[in-house]
C-alpha cells in the first residue's frame, strides 16, 4: 500500500471487508482508526442488509443520517430476529386477551408489522380482531392488551378476513349475512345476505377495484364489489356442497373454487374478469383441474398463477399435483389451459384429519397433518419433517422469517427459516410458547402472526375462548 494515497488503503480494506461476517466487521472495526473507518463505511452495511433481507426501508429509522442508517439498521433489525429466533425469557411479553364469551372462529391482524417495513422502535400499535359465535368482533391492541371495540351482538360469526390496505373488516354468521366493518372504529359499512349458513371469504382488488367472492353451502360463487357489497355475479361450481377452497391467484386473474367434501368432483378454475365484469351473452370461462378429492390448495406467491393441489388418488392415497393456469385467446374464443408442471406422492397417515397447507416462496410448499409438519419442494423432495407436538396441530402460520404450528396440546412451536449454503433453505426448530393450563383449557385452535408478534386462540372448557398474544421487542 502506498501511504502517499491513503484513499487506496481503504479501497482495499473495503474490498477485503466484504468477505467478513457482520459479526467479524464489528470486531475488526476496533483495530485502528483506518480500519474503523473502512468497517463503517455504508456500502459494507447496505451490502449485508441487501444480503439479508430482500427488502429494507430505512424510513423506518427516522434518521436523517442515512450514511449511518444502513449499520443501525442492520444491527437493530438482527438483533430482533435474534430475539425472535430464541423465544427467551425478557425478549416478548405475553398478554392474554379475554371477553369472548364464545368459541373464537377466527382472527386477523388489522394494522400489523410487515417485513417489508418492519416497525424496528416498537411505536405503532398492532390490531387484531376476532370473531366469535357470541356473535361479536372485537378488535385489540395486542402491545397493552387493551380492548378497543366491540361490535353489537349478532347471530354467531363464522369467519372473518381483513383488508388491511383499506381498513377494512369483513364477516360472515350462521345466517349467511356477510358485513363490513371500518377497522378503526367498529362501524358497520355495509351488508348482503347470502342465505348461507356456511360461507368462505375472499377479498382482493383488480386494478384498484375492490371485490369481495363468497363461496356458499349450496356450492355456488357469488361476486360483490366495492364498500356496498354490490352483487356482480354468480355461478355453480360444487352442486349440492359447501365450497370450503377458495383463492385468488398472485396475479389476481383466477379464481380456485372447491370442495373437500366430495371425493369425486374437482375443483374449478375461473377466469376472474368472468366474475367481476359478466357478459350476458357468453357464459363464464371456467376450467375443472384434472384432479378429484380435492384436500387442500394453494398458489405459489413468487409465480403468477402456479397452483399446488394436495388431492386423493386410487386406495385411498395421496398426491401433491403442481399446474401452471393460463389463457389462450384467438379470434374467436378464449381458453382456459390448466397444465401440470409436477406431481409426487405422499405418505401422510392422516386418516381424517385435515391437511394444512401453504407456501413459501417459489420452491416451498409446507405440510402439517396430525402432530407432524413437512417441509418439500416442488419437485417433491422431503426438505424437512418434524414431529414435535403431542396432539394433532390445529393452524399453521407461514411467512418469510419462520412458521409457527398451533396445536391442540396447548403449545405453539416456532421453527425459522434458514438459507443454508450446501443445502439451500431449511427450516429449523427453536422453541415452544405454551398456552397456559390443561385444567381451564383444551388447546389452540387459531394462529396468526406479522413480523415481531404471535397472536392465537385457545379454547376454554368454559365455552370462553382466549387470545394469546405474544409480542417481540427490539
Amino acid at each position: 500500500m502506498d501511504p502517499d494515497h491513503p484513499h487506496l488503503i481503504g479501497d482495499c480494506l473495503i474490498h477485503i471487508f466484504t468477505f467478513l461476517t457482520e459479526e467479524d466487521l464489528i470486531t475488526a472495526s476496533s483495530v485502528c482508526k483506518d480500519w474503523y473507518e473502512a468497517a463503517d463505511n455504508p456500502w459494507l452495511w447496505r451490502r449485508l442488509c441487501l444480503q439479508r433481507w430482500s427488502f429494507c426501508n430505512l424510513a423506518v429509522l427516522g434518521s436523517e443520517q442515512v450514511d449511518q442508517s444502513w449499520k443501525r439498521y442492520f444491527l437493530r433489525r438482527s438483533h430482533l430476529e435474534a430475539k425472535m429466533s430464541k423465544g427467551r425469557s425478557g425478549g416478548y411479553t405475553c398478554k392474554s386477551l379475554r371477553g369472548h364469551t364464545g368459541r373464537v372462529v377466527g382472527l386477523v391482524y388489522l394494522q400489523g408489522n410487515s417485513a417489508q417495513r418492519p416497525d424496528l422502535w416498537n411505536s405503532s400499535i398492532t390490531t387484531v380482531c376476532s370473531a366469535s359465535t357470541d356473535g361479536t368482533v372485537r378488535a385489540w391492541n395486542i402491545q397493552n392488551g387493551e380492548l378497543l371495540w366491540c361490535s353489537p351482538v349478532q347471530s354467531p360469526l363464522t369467519q372473518i378476513i381483513s383488508d388491511e390496505q383499506c381498513d377494512v373488516l369483513i364477516t360472515a354468521d350462521s345466517t349467511g349475512l356477510i358485513k363490513t366493518w371500518k377497522g378503526q372504529t367498529g362501524q358497520e359499512v355495509a351488508s348482503f345476505s347470502a342465505a348461507s349458513p356456511h360461507c368462505t371469504l375472499l377479498q382482493y382488488s383488480v386494478n384498484n377495484d375492490w371485490f369481495l367472492t363468497v363461496g356458499t353451502s349450496q356450492g355456488s360463487v357469488c361476486t360483490l364489489a366495492e364498500s356496498a357489497l354490490t352483487k356482480k355475479s354468480s355461478i355453480m361450481v360444487c352442486d349440492t356442497f359447501k365450497v370450503n377452497i377458495l383463492l385468488v391467484s398472485p396475479d389476481k386473474k383466477w379464481i380456485t373454487a372447491g370442495t373437500k367434501d366430495n371425493d369425486d368432483l374437482s375443483p374449478k378454475v375461473t377466469y376472474t374478469e368472468s366474475l367481476t365484469s359478466p357478459s350476458e351473452d357468453e357464459d363464464p370461462l371456467c376450467q375443472s383441474v384434472p384432479v378429484t378429492g380435492c384436500q387442500a390448495a394453494v398458489f405459489i406467491p413468487t409465480q403468477p398463477a402456479r397452483l399446488a393441489i394436495i388431492h386423493k388418488e386410487r386406495a385411498n392415497n395421496k398426491a401433491l399435483t403442481v399446474f401452471d393456469v393460463s389463457i389462450k385467446k384467438t379470434k374467436y374464443k378464449s381458453e382456459i389451459q390448466v397444465q401440470q408442471v409436477e406431481s409426487f406422492p405422499l405418505t401422510l397417515n392422516t386418516w381424517s384429519s385435515p391437511i394444512l397447507l401453504e407456501a413459501k416462496d417459489s420452491n416451498c410448499l409446507v405440510l402439517a397433518a396430525n402432530q407432524e409438519l413437512w417441509v418439500y419442494s416442488l419437485k417433491g423432495t422431503l426438505l424437512a419433517s418434524f414431529k414435535e407436538h403431542t396432539m394433532p396441530i390445529s393452524s399453521i402460520c407461514v411467512d418469510s422469517f419462520r412458521v409457527v404450528t398451533a396445536s391442540q396440546d396447548l403449545s405453539l412451536r416456532v421453527l425459522t427459516w434458514k438459507n443454508d449454503r450446501d443445502s439451500g433453505l431449511t427450516l429449523e426448530s427453536r422453541y415452544h410458547l405454551l398456552g397456559g393450563s390443561h385444567t381451564m383449557s383444551r388447546g389452540f385452535t387459531h394462529v396468526a402472526c406479522d413480523y415481531t408478534s404471535i397472536v392465537a386462540s385457545v379454547e376454554g372448557k368454559d365455552g370462553k375462548d382466549v387470545l394469546k398474544a405474544y409480542c417481540f421487542t427490539s
